[in-house]
């Protein structure tokens, strides 16, 4: 967005060139919570994205704040050693990776200080933190892991198409070429979208296009399916024109198309050879489980990680065939169905009653009859229903990043003596093991899930004993 300034006086403008235009020289002492470079500048923090611990860097200040400054990174005089070549030639602009300029083995310990923090940050104390039992993290490649993405698409004054990702701290899109950390049917797709979108004849009609590679679509392996937001209505032209890229490679396309101005979903046309509905996007779980979804469903978006976070959760619940376990925020059963093949009763929990739906679905495809899904708000209280009234050995939580500050609150009241909790937001998990521990809880076993690497985003698995 432009910023206009009005021009008083002579002195103002002088000020505000000088600002703008005077470099200075760093050194870098520690990255924050985002992965952003911190030093000392004027007494004050500085931050300068792209930067490393320990780097001495040429910056140029962007903006001064009463208690810290903004700095963009001009040159790296002095690198760290831990500093390599950033594999993605969109990596300076695009925000969707924040550590490519990191060594991989500097990631994950760089992650586990972040969750470390913020548990300090919590209250619990400096002694407890320095005596985690941390456990071997889980990752997989570092790159070509995301099977799920939703592409922005911008049009310029002269109505061609800019093609990609948000630009760091901005909402302006970066073109991109090629992504690495997508999945490999997906990682060269842009340019075929700038190709076939100019040939549209219906300009800045698109908001946006979701890529989803599943295990299975419409009986047929490693295709990718297209989920088109269509802010104008298509016509006969443009249909056929995605019905022939769809047919060339192999994809399949649903629009979801909304009057202008208006955000609800609306009809839905498919231009592949067989409708898409729930029901053809599937992935596989180990045991021979197939979990079905829609494209509107939330999935681990890397499935290899995720295999080896359910193998996990599994070794560590140690489930027994007489354990009766409680999985709250369930989803699509990810857990749930792998669990119940070991236990006698699995009861899930989820807030949104369509993904309940889907994971009884889910349970009757697979052969599943232990298993019990309930919709319930798990914010709320929930004590009080018929589901929870069950003798519990075990529970299982996944929230989303809000974390389940009331879920635990209540689950702590059950006197269950094994909890485990899987994180994707370090911030909430270490409010929420805070509340765990001040019930009488013990953190037995806690590890990294590294499910989206070269980002600041920390997944964590935690195991809790009364």
């Amino acid at each position: 967005m432009a910023n206009f300034f009005k021009e008083n006086t002579k002195k103002q403008v002088n000020k505000k060139l000088k600002k703008t235009t005077q470099t200075n020289t760093v050194i870098i002492d520690r990255l924050d919570l985002n992965g952003c470079g911190v030093g000392r500048y004027q007494q004050k923090p500085i931050f300068v994205t792209g930067s490393l611990p320990s780097e001495t860097v040429e910056i140029r200040i962007i903006e001064q704040k009463n208690k810290y400054i903004l700095a963009k990174l001009l040159n790296v005089n002095k690198a760290s050693e831990h500093r390599i070549d950033a594999q993605c030639q969109h990596f300076s602009l695009c925000g969707g990776c924040d550590l490519q300029h990191l060594d991989y083995a500097e990631q994950l310990l760089f992650k586990q200080k972040k969750v470390a923090e913020l548990l300090s940050r919590s209250g619990i104390s400096s002694e407890l933190i320095n005596q985690l039992p941390w456990q071997k993290p889980i990752k997989s490649s570092q790159w070509h892991y995301r099977r799920k993405a939703r592409i922005g698409v911008q049009f310029d004054k002269n109505s061609q198409a800019i093609i990609g990702f948000r630009q760091k701290a901005t909402n302006q899109l970066v073109s991109i070429k090629s992504c690495p950390v997508l999945v490999k049917p997906a990682a060269d797709i842009f340019q075929i979208l700038k190709v076939l979108l100019a040939k549209l004849t219906v300009k800045k009609a698109i908001g946006h296009i979701e890529v989803i590679s599943a295990d299975v679509v419409n009986d047929k392996n490693n295709n990718l399916t297209l989920v088109v937001r269509q802010i104008r209505t298509i016509n006969a032209h443009d249909r056929q024109l995605w019905q022939e890229y769809a047919e060339k490679y192999c994809w399949t396309v649903q629009f979801l198309e909304s009057k202008k101005g208006q955000e609800s979903r609306g009809e839905q046309s498919n231009t592949s050879a067989s409708e898409l509905s729930y029901g053809e996007l599937s992935y596989q779980l180990h045991d021979d489980i197939d979990i079905y979804f829609s494209n509107t469903d939330f999935i681990q978006i890397n499935q290899s990680v995720n295999l080896a976070m359910i193998e996990q959760a599994l070794a560590w619940l140690m489930p027994e065939p007489n354990d009766q376990v409680l999985d709250l925020f369930c989803g699509l059963g990810n857990f749930s169905l792998p669990l119940a093949k070991k236990v006698t009763k699995v009861v899930g929990v989820e807030g949104i009653q369509t993904m309940v739906d889907k994971a009884l679905t889910n349970a009757k495809i697979n052969k599943i009859d232990n298993c019990q899904f309930y919709q319930a708000d798990l914010n709320s209280q929930w004590l009080s229903s018929s589901w929870a009234k069950n003798n519990f050995t075990k529970v299982l939580l996944d929230p989303a990043r809000a974390g389940a500050e009331q879920a635990v609150e209540q689950v702590s009241q059950l006197n269950i003596a094994i909890i485990l909790y899987v994180s994707c937001d370090p911030t909430t998990l270490a409010r929420d093991s805070k509340i765990l521990l001040d019930k009488g809880y013990k953190i037995v076993k806690i590890g990294l899930i590294d499910m989206f690497s070269q980002t600041k985003h920390v997944e964590t698995m935690v195991l809790f004993q009364r």
